[in-house]
């Protein structure tokens, strides 16, 4: 398609995949307010977590306001599972998931690999790897590693990308991207 060699998406199309559906998710952030005019009037988030064996499906937005319940619910899912600790997701990043797995057209939820990271988990994992940032989003609840079975990371990522609302991580060999509302960028292969 011409119009977005970099993410094989056009905007015609992105437009095109949100307004074909009842259900629309999109970005909230001053970057892409005009993304969506008309696109709905709901977003809706389905995850699972391997680790806990927990799920969620839910709309957390209508017309306009997020629902406080299922926000708190939505906080609570993507909680550091090792400690227990739960912080205030950025409601962009959920946006940005959500927007992406609508553009993505699955009915699979997406695997939760991590959202928020307490400082204490997030020094341990980068004790392991040289892929976890010291001052990583995880630790503000502005990031999530997500996977889904039925979509290659590069057709995740490029969804993401698509959304244009902040980092998108590419991590071919550990089957995961990474999603969050830092600054607009993109990385790995």
């Amino acid at each position: 398609m011409a119009g977005n060699s970099t993410t094989g998406m056009t905007r015609r199309a992105v437009l095109g995949a949100f307004a074909a559906t009842t259900l629309t998710a999109a970005p909230t952030f001053s970057n892409a307010a005009g993304f969506l005019r008309g696109a709905g009037d709901i977003r809706r988030i389905r995850m699972y977590s391997g680790r806990t064996g927990e799920r969620i499906d839910m709309i957390y937005w209508i017309e306009g306001q997020y629902i406080k319940d299922a926000v708190k619910e939505v906080n609570y899912f993507m909680r550091d599972w090792r400690t227990d600790g739960v912080k205030s997701i950025d409601l962009r990043t959920v946006d940005i998931m959500a927007a992406s797995h609508n553009l993505l057209d699955v009915n699979e939820p997406y695997m939760l690999l991590s959202g928020y990271r307490s400082p204490k988990t997030n020094a341990m994992l980068r004790s392991r790897s040289r892929g976890v940032a010291k001052n990583s989003l995880h630790m503000r609840g502005q990031a999530a590693d997500l996977r889904l079975s039925s979509r290659s990371v590069h057709q995740m990522a490029r969804a993401a990308t698509a959304c244009q609302g902040g980092g998108v991580g590419r991590y071919s060999r550990s089957n995961f991207v990474h999603m969050d509302c830092g600054i607009v960028r993109s990385w790995g292969g």
